[in-house]
């Protein structure tokens, strides 16, 4: 039986975190592993930050945040289970944490550029930021720290799928006995 293991998946709104999480978790279960898989946006609701205000919003907020999930992963991981996480959290102050205090830490960073972010726009973030209906973007208008050792950094790359993108994760996880 592999030991429990955190898969922190990172980068900006839009970057396809989500999306990558949920093929990773699909793969990992089909392979007999528990894992649970914590979104970012369901964890916001869940620790009651939704409402967009600078005390939600804001480095602080965000950091305060990104902590409880952290914490979150550490009690779940301690009992055995795989983590998955899809969440922005990009603070240094985070991934210092998560290296040291996270069984099994395995950080993900997918690096999408802004133009890209902007086109998918899913939750209409970048629309509402350039008519001034939303502050506090992280990568915008709130600074970001991009992961300074990231263990897989994907640089966007408009012709792989998903599916591929799973598949070259799964096998560096392998390759690094992380699997």
């Amino acid at each position: 039986m592999k030991h429990a293991a955190v898969y922190w998946i990172t980068g900006l709104s839009g970057a396809g975190k989500t999306t990558l999480a949920r093929e990773i978790v699909a793969r990992l279960r089909v392979g007999g592993e528990s894992v649970v898989f914590l979104d970012g946006d369901e964890l916001r609701n869940v620790f009651g930050a939704t409402a967009a205000n600078t005390q939600n919003h804001g480095r602080e907020g965000r950091l305060a945040l990104a902590f409880q999930y952290a914490h979150l992963c550490r009690i779940l991981a301690g009992q055995g289970v795989t983590v998955v996480i899809a969440t922005i959290s990009l603070f240094r102050e985070i991934h210092a944490w998560n290296r040291a205090n996270l069984p099994g830490y395995f950080e993900v960073y997918l690096k999408v550029p802004v133009e890209e972010l902007r086109r998918r726009d899913s939750k209409d973030i970048y629309r509402r930021f350039d008519v001034g209906e939303l502050s506090n973007v992280a990568g915008l208008d709130l600074p970001i720290d991009e992961p300074e050792s990231a263990d897989w950094v994907l640089e966007f790359d408009p012709s792989k799928s998903v599916d591929a993108v799973a598949e070259d994760l799964m096998k560096h996880l392998k390759k690094e006995n992380f699997r």
